[in-house]
């Protein structure tokens, strides 16, 4: 495997110009520059010059530099750099498993909370484990399901949720009234609530506050699942 890099790099330490190479070897200063650029490769023949003139041993411009050490080594030294090499591979391995667990965080999930028509209310009895690789503050997270918030709130996420009263108009809340719960932008009018979904092809709902609607919590983040573990 010619290595254009190691030829530009050996001809800079002996001082030699571009212009000084071709023309030992009888070739133009555009055809030479070629090499070190790596657009075009030398023959065999000329890789053999090139070792000469740069004085460097045989492959050196043609061997990755680890190949070319361990070919000069005895056999018993060849296999102490295969084990130290093998032992290198497997630390790797273990330190990636241990960087990716070490950035991943549990969330416990509850109720499938809807964002579409409703869902059952919030219960704490069970729960959905999963993870994710930032930590991030709220109350409580609920199971997103339906598309009507999408495409902020995707179905299968997880909403992550404060427990607070009314904030402002127009943020997302978790809603609890008739025994379902709705994941929605929400305004407050003189007569109720209106839900209204980021998802332009679903209506508007209205409820009465002779309904009793309750504001759980503001959303103040989602994910999706990096890994799931067992149930709660």
């Amino acid at each position: 495997m010619y290595q254009p890099e190691k030829l530009k790099a050996r001809r800079k330490e002996l001082k030699l110009t571009q212009k000084d190479i071709a023309d030992q070897l009888g070739i133009s200063y555009q055809a030479y520059s070629a090499w070190e650029r790596g657009i075009k490769e030398p023959s065999k023949e000329k890789v053999n010059r090139l070792e000469q003139l740069l004085k460097v041993s045989k492959g050196y411009f043609t061997e990755i530099e680890i190949v070319r050490l361990y070919n000069t080594l005895s056999n018993k030294g060849k296999n102490q750099v295969v084990e130290y090499a093998r032992d290198l591979v497997q630390k790797e391995k273990t330190r990636q498993v241990m960087s990716v667990s070490e950035k991943l965080y549990e969330y416990h999930v509850y109720e499938k909370m809807s964002a579409g028509i409703g869902a059952s209310v919030y219960d704490n009895r069970n729960y959905d484990t999963v993870y994710f690789n930032e930590e991030l503050a709220h109350d409580f997270a609920s199971w997103v399901s339906g598309d009507s918030m999408e495409p902020k709130y995707h179905n299968g996420s997880v909403a992550l949720i404060r427990e607070t009263g009314f904030d402002y108009d127009g943020a997302v809340y978790a809603v609890v009234c008739n025994n379902q719960t709705y994941l929605k932008r929400v305004y407050r009018e003189e007569e109720g609530l209106r839900l209204v979904s980021i998802n332009p092809k679903y209506k508007d709902i209205f409820i009465t506050y002779d309904e009793d609607p309750r504001v759980v919590g503001i959303i103040v983040g989602n994910f999706m699942p990096l890994k799931e573990g067992r149930n709660g």
